[in-house]
C-alpha cells in the first residue's frame, strides 16, 4: 500500500482549495452585500447506547452559500464514547466545500482535525493515548432541499489513529 506524505497532500488540498475560491469568485454573476444572508446553519447530532456502552456527538456547522452550486463553511465537532473499560473524547474542527453540478447531487470534500484523548483501563495498568487525528473526506451525496444523504470517504484514513474504523462514512446533513 502506497504511503501518502502529509505535506505533499496539504498543498494539494492548498491548491484546489484556492483554485475553487479563484473560480467562484470570477464566475458569480451577482454578489449580495449582506453577507449573513447567504449564511447557513446545520449539523450533525449522534446517539448510541448499548449494553454498558454509550456514543454522543455533537457538530454544528456554518456553511456560506455562494450561489446555488457552491457553498463552503466550517465547523465545530465533539463526539464522547465509553465501553466497557475505554473512555474516548474527541473534539476539533473542520473545513467544508460543497459543490451541486447538478440539483440533485451535492459533492463535497472536507477537512477535520480531532484532538482525541482515549484511555483504557485494565485491572492492573491504564493506557492514556492523546493525540491529533486529522482525516480528508471525499463525499457524494443526494440533495433534497435542506437535505442530503450521502456517503463519504476518509483518503488519509489511518486504522491507528482514526476514530472511525471504517473508511466509508454514511451521513445525513441538514442546514437552514
Amino acid at each position: 500500500m502506497k504511503q501518502i506524505h502529509c505535506s505533499s497532500l496539504k498543498n494539494t488540498f492548498l491548491v484546489t482549495f484556492l483554485t475553487l475560491i479563484s473560480i467562484q469568485c470570477f464566475s458569480q454573476s451577482s454578489f449580495s452585500n449582506n453577507f449573513w444572508e447567504n449564511v447557513r446553519f446545520g449539523g450533525g447530532i449522534g446517539l448510541n447506547f448499548g449494553n454498558s456502552n454509550f456514543n454522543g456527538s455533537l457538530s454544528p456547522n456554518a456553511i456560506y452559500q455562494f450561489n446555488d452550486k457552491f457553498a463552503m463553511g466550517v465547523g465545530l465537532s465533539i463526539n464522547y464514547s465509553k465501553f466497557d473499560t475505554s473512555k474516548l473524547l474527541a473534539y476539533g474542527a473542520s473545513v467544508n466545500t460543497f459543490y451541486n453540478p447538478i440539483n440533485f447531487l451535492q459533492l463535497s470534500v472536507e477537512f477535520e482535525q480531532l484532538r482525541v484523548n482515549r484511555k483504557t483501563e485494565f485491572s492492573t495498568f491504564t493506557i492514556k493515548d492523546n493525540f491529533w487525528s486529522p482525516a480528508l473526506y471525499l463525499g457524494i451525496g443526494y440533495t433534497q432541499k435542506n437535505y442530503t444523504v450521502g456517503v463519504r470517504y476518509d483518503v488519509i484514513h489511518n486504522d491507528k489513529r482514526s476514530i472511525y474504523q471504517n473508511t466509508l462514512i454514511p451521513f445525513i446533513r441538514v442546514y437552514f
